[in-house]
């Protein structure tokens, strides 16, 4: 699972397709920028220094971002940034709240080398796990790129876990996962597919089967757990947790399962006081968690239905052909006959006829359905299991995705686009919701 790499292209490549102009930013000033709908932009750092997400631009190499990003460019000391003038909107803003979001990190370090500093066998040996919450559209996952980026540049290898299955910004939506984050995060590329620990939901709203988000943000954790329990490293770097911006109701418990479940010390709060005082109230039987509401970004933009649906479309496009089209999946033909595929959910727990009088089959959401209409697969993504046995699906995470081209019933073949070549992992093959189409 990899994505393309961020295009370096020379100066007189740059300059040729579009005019270009040069944008000069104060210090603690920050360049907004939203990315046209059809076309790339490519920009560079003239002089002085800069960050995206946190990471450090490098000083004269174009960068290309691909159509419909939007990001901001930030510099504590002042910069002059070279870019194309095709942009859908570009604006310098001096207010921002980088001030606070730099101090978390100062406190976050110092708990980070009070845990290296500790016995490994002691409470004190972990490091900060911090959970980012927050409505729709208020910048956790660009405070937690930065938050993982600054980290990372202080030599830290924090981990990433992405509990947000409608956009998904370690692996395709419909998923929860973590990737330990070893440099700052590349500011076109995003967080690195290298080896993430990815568990299928199959679907990007959680109301569909809250208890199977609940049952794989558990095992996620648990796996996380044992692996600290044997690093001494990665434990005192300890975690950052990006969440979905469903905090009401139901959203709102699915929050606390979470904070309770991987044990956050550090929860921040973006742009929302119901909120923050809500769990204030709800976690102060903890002291050792802290509840802190920070100001979000006055660039953060709210992104309407349509925006997140493209989105969730190029995420997937971007698993199968990378970030630049750089890719080059394969076609593959299997017999069905070969392949166990299943759905998490559904039918009774027992048969009405079992039941006491007057009660209703009630349904189990944990079961393991076997899908027959196999031609309502077409067009979905399919998640590959590690598990061997069918008793280890729901415990198993992901080993990769293929996508269903056709179903031939006639002759029980189907044809699927996979990352590359090769016999797949495992016969164990999950369904749930996520579909896409090649346009």
């Amino acid at each position: 699972m990899a994505y393309g790499g961020a295009a370096s292209v020379p100066a007189a490549a740059a300059s040729g397709s579009s005019a270009m102009k040069q944008v000069k930013l104060d210090k603690e000033s920050e360049l907004r920028i939203e990315v046209n709908v059809n076309t790339s932009l490519r920009l560079r750092l003239l002089n002085g220094t800069a960050e995206i997400f946190g990471t450090e631009m490098p000083p004269e190499n174009w960068l290309t971002f691909p159509p419909r990003m939007k990001f901001a460019i930030f510099t504590w000391h002042g910069a002059t940034i070279e870019m194309q003038d095709n942009t859908e909107t570009d604006y310098v803003a001096d207010e921002t709240p980088m001030i606070s979001y730099v101090n978390v990190h100062a406190v976050l370090e110092g708990r980070r080398n009070r845990a290296k500093a500790a016995a490994s066998d002691t409470d004190a040996s972990q490091g900060p796990r911090v959970i980012v919450v927050g409505p729709t559209d208020s910048g956790k996952s660009t405070l937690s790129r930065m938050l993982l980026s600054w980290a990372a540049k202080q030599g830290w290898k924090p981990t990433f876990v992405d509990l947000d299955i409608g956009q998904g910004s370690i692996t395709i939506p419909g998923c929860i996962a973590a990737s330990p984050i070893e440099m700052p995060i590349d500011s076109v590329e995003g967080i690195p597919f290298d080896m993430p620990l990815v568990y299928f939901y199959g679907n990007s709203n959680p109301t569909h089967n809250a208890d199977l988000y609940r049952v794989l943000v558990k095992e996620l954790a648990q796996i996380l757990e044992r692996q600290f329990a044997g690093n001494a490293e990665s434990r005192a770097a300890g975690m950052v947790i990006n969440t979905m911006g469903f905090i009401d109701g139901l959203g709102y418990e699915l929050l606390l399962h979470a904070i309770d479940t991987f044990q956050a010390t550090v929860v921040l709060v973006l742009g929302q006081d119901k909120l923050c005082s809500m769990l204030k109230e709800a976690l102060k039987q903890k002291p050792n968690v802290d509840v802190v509401k920070l100001q979000k970004s006055g660039g953060v933009v709210s992104r309407n239905q349509k925006f997140r649906l493209n989105s969730r479309s190029q995420r997937i496009r971007e698993y199968f052909y990378g970030l630049s089209n750089d890719l080059s999946p394969h076609s593959s033909t299997a017999n069905l006959s070969d392949l166990a595929i299943f759905k998490i959910g559904g039918g009774p727990q027992a048969p009405a006829s079992a039941l006491p009088i007057g009660a209703q089959p009630v349904a189990d959401r944990m079961r393991l359905v076997p899908v027959t209409n196999h031609s309502e697969l077409v067009n979905q993504v399919l998640a590959v299991s590690f598990a061997k046995e069918q008793d280890q699906i729901l415990s198993s995470n992901i080993a990769g995705f293929i996508w269903v081209t056709d179903v031939d019933a006639s002759r029980k073949k189907i044809t699927y686009l996979a990352p590359s070549s090769g016999e797949l992992p495992s016969k164990y093959l999950l369904a749930g919701n996520i579909t896409w189409i090649d346009t």
